[in-house]
């Protein structure tokens, strides 16, 4: 019950890239290292396999299409399904329709999923599968 903690912190600090808010890009984006995203993409956002990558996307800024990411804080809109393999922070502004699998999840009042939300393991077994919507996401 009171065993080790798991670390929860993001390793990688260092944001490389940046969509700003007067931007749109239209098309799938591939990125690297860190990715911070003001503006807004209609594509598919995904990080290098195999990579810690960190992917910020601002209240500013939205996503239509699927995302992967290692690490993710996520304050603004996605609609589409958000893969994190390591940890993922839904801040207040976060609202996401679609699903999400994650390793570690902190999920900030105000945040809300309309979708699953599947913990996947070191193993990639998959466990704790839970489904939301708007309604029992902000009870």
């Amino acid at each position: 019950m009171f065993g080790k903690k798991k670390d929860s912190q993001i390793e990688l600090t260092k944001l490389s890239s940046l969509i700003a808010n007067n931007m749109e890009v239209s098309g799938d984006v591939h990125f690297l290292d860190g990715l911070r995203v003001d503006g807004h993409i209609k594509g598919n956002v995904l990080s290098k396999p195999a990579t810690k990558s960190l992917l910020v996307l601002s209240d500013q800024g939205s996503i239509n299409g699927n995302v992967t990411a290692y690490d993710a804080v996520i304050n603004g809109h996605i609609t589409g399904d958000l893969e994190v393999t390591h940890f993922l922070e839904l801040q207040s502004n976060a609202r996401i329709t679609g699903n999400i699998s994650y390793n570690q999840l902190r999920m900030d009042c105000g945040a809300t999923v309309d979708g699953k939300l599947t913990r996947v393991g070191d193993g990639s077994e998959q466990s704790n599968v839970v489904e939301l919507t708007p309604t029992t996401a902000s009870k």
